[in-house]
């Protein structure tokens, strides 16, 4: 037995002391963790550990910490960037820590453990009438942990802003497994440096997020839900804004699918129902709610109304049940499932000022075909933050092609103001870009933090920092 693999052994005992040997998985009890939702990488793990506790994720840092092994902390595993791939790793799952700690409905927070499912939370401060707005296709399977570390963003953005907006305080290990505890509930406190900003977003870098205190907000009791068929793009934002000033910020919704994802969800999607005789170059889904006693309905039909007098908006459908709002949403959130049906794909996701949109996706198709001229394409957006999901397929299996659709895809936001990642992180898919494009000065700031927290770099390595050139 070579040195190394005593010490691997040595680790994996200390490990199942810590946790119990049926929560150290190696091997074939191992293999769900090797790929992330895309299946773009695989890399098998040296093991995986499932603590229960934030004692335990202390415990299992130290150790690695001790024995200089990489630590890949991991939640729902819905990452679409390689984020959470752990090579000559050991992961570490915080799927166990399912605990929501407590609901305070008064304040308007929960405190919950990293291993909480989006939708779970959701639906446990339902019974309070509030609700965690955190909305995107993957609510159901992700957890906690893994949306603060990426500060996910999703559809209600626009009227609840990110995971980072709905984030009070944090409890992290860090990497020498030291237990930073910035739980707080209150909204001011100016005591020094944010640090759980910081933490947010930071992908796992610089410590591992155990628990958090959520904001809540008041569940919706009036929601109206509708299809849009326009000719035009650019006039959406002047219709967004109309239905936001119309209604006094009530637009909670206002997503964009382009005339090839509806042709594409039609025929890929089971039970897809398109609601417009004519797929239109936009389709909207927007979505407005409120706690007041409104007749939401009503105004969005006005809305609509004058739009189309206008010439802005050519067709429009309003949800009349449930079963209609559900599925127009499933239209939207089948997204994920459109862009991978097929491979090679390279799925983006950039955003640019919102009066940019309909700009970037005019301009965007061409410098593509000076690419590949046979490739093709699907676009949907939050249109409400100028976050644009294009997903590009080459005409053949050619990594560099593959290369040269990120690199003019990103550079083409940035050039427009924008940003080559708006809600999905780094991971590895976006290391070149953040080399090519994130200022310098912010970088070398960036490795400083990194090398202060992690100097021994066990955590998450390879990820989010590109190599210093």
């Amino acid at each position: 037995m070579t040195a190394e693999q005593d010490q691997s052994c040595n680790a994996l005992s200390a490990l199942q002391a810590i946790v119990g040997v049926e929560h150290v998985l190696v091997g074939q009890a191992a293999e769900r963790w090797s790929t992330d939702w895309t299946g773009a990488y695989r890399a098998m793990p040296i093991a995986v550990v499932r603590p229960d506790s934030r004692d335990e994720v202390s415990a299992i840092v130290r150790l690695a910490n001790t024995f200089r092994i990489p630590l890949v902390p991991v939640s729902g595993n819905t990452s679409l960037n390689g984020g959470a791939i752990g090579r000559d790793a050991i992961i570490i799952s915080v799927d166990r820590m399912r605990r929501i700690r407590e609901i305070r409905p008064q304040a308007r927070v929960a405190v919950v453990e990293a291993g909480v499912i989006v939708s779970a939370l959701d639906d446990a401060v339902g019974q309070y009438g509030l609700t965690f707005p955190l909305s995107f296709g993957a609510a159901g399977s992700s957890l906690i942990g893994g949306v603060l570390s990426t500060n996910a963003g999703g559809a209600n953005v626009l009227r609840y802003g990110n995971a980072r907006d709905l984030c009070l305080g944090l409890e992290v290990v860090l990497p020498d497994g030291q237990v930073l505890d910035l739980m707080t509930t209150l909204k001011k406190d100016n005591s020094g440096f944010d640090l759980r900003d910081l933490l947010i977003g930071s992908e796992g870098q610089l410590g591992i997020i155990t628990a958090a205190v959520l904001r809540l907000h008041p569940r919706a009791g009036e929601q109206v839900t509708a299809i849009l068929g326009m000719q035009d793009l650019s006039r959406a934002p002047a219709l967004l804004n109309r239905l936001q000033d119309a209604s006094g910020g009530a637009v909670t919704a206002f997503e964009f699918m382009s005339r090839s994802y509806m042709e594409k969800v039609q025929g890929h999607v089971q039970g897809a129902r398109c609601f417009l005789e004519t797929i239109y170059p936009a389709t909207i889904l927007v979505e407005m709610s409120t706690t007041r006693e409104m007749d939401l309905g009503s105004l969005l039909e006005t809305g609509l109304e004058e739009a189309m007098e206008t010439g802005d908006v050519s067709d429009a459908v309003v949800a009349q049940n449930n079963g209609q709002q559900r599925d127009m949403w499933a239209l939207r959130e089948a997204a994920a499932e459109v862009a991978f049906h097929r491979h090679p794909v390279v799925d983006t996701d950039i955003a640019v000022p919102v009066d940019r949109v309909a700009d970037y996706l005019e301009a965007i198709p061409q410098r593509m075909a000076e690419i590949d001229a046979g490739f093709d394409d699907i676009a949907v957006a939050h249109l409400g933050d100028g976050n644009i999901h294009y997903t590009v397929w080459p005409s053949c299996d050619d990594p560099a092609i593959e290369a040269a659709f990120r690199a003019a895809i990103d550079a083409l936001a940035v050039e427009m103001g924008g940003t080559f990642s708006a809600e999905h992180g780094i991971g590895l898919s976006k290391l070149p870009s953040m080399a090519r494009h994130k200022n310098r000065v912010a970088l070398d700031v960036m490795r400083k933090i990194k090398t202060a927290l992690d100097p021994n770099g066990i955590l998450n390595p390879g990820k989010t920092l590109p190599a210093e050139i």
